[in-house]
């Protein structure tokens, strides 16, 4: 059996050609190298994200009661309450595209506050200028690093 050579033909490679020797009262001329291309700065700073992601779960309720005014939010990398209490106050947005357009934009956005921790795993209870709509739970929604305590 024949071995196979590679399946695409590939292009042949190139040699370098050895220097000559120098002769008397030759100047020697060094071969130029190719200058490789220095990766530029980018004048542009990459963008900073100034919000913490999270995830509306739904109204807190009980088995039989529904509290609208208040829903529940899970914060990405918070698992405890004691992380949960730096996000209290923090400004929440829930930012949504509408049929719509107004103002030039099909965004739309609904503004709420952190509140304050629902039970033990991280959850926090948040407020909104107005209530939540059932068809946002499940999707996410920004939590501002503002107004600071720091």
């Amino acid at each position: 059996l024949k071995a196979r050579g590679p399946l695409r033909p590939t292009a042949p490679r190139r040699t370098q050609r050895p220097a000559r020797p120098t002769m008397a009262g030759e100047k020697k001329v060094e071969a130029v190298k190719p200058k490789t291309k220095k990766a530029k700065k980018d004048s542009r700073k990459t963008p900073t994200r100034l919000y913490a992601k999270g995830t509306i779960l739904g109204y807190k309720r009980s088995k039989s009661n529904c509290y609208a005014t208040c829903t529940l939010v899970q914060i990405d990398g918070v698992r405890t309450a004691e992380d949960a209490k730096w996000y209290f106050g923090k400004r929440i947005a829930y930012v949504y595209r509408a049929k719509k357009e107004v103002k030039g934009t099909k965004f739309r956005v609904m503004w709420g506050k952190v509140r304050r921790a629902h039970g033990s795993s991280g959850v926090v209870r948040t407020k909104w200028h107005k209530n939540i709509p059932p068809r946002a739970f499940g999707a996410q929604c920004r939590i501002m690093m503002y107004p600071s305590t720091i």
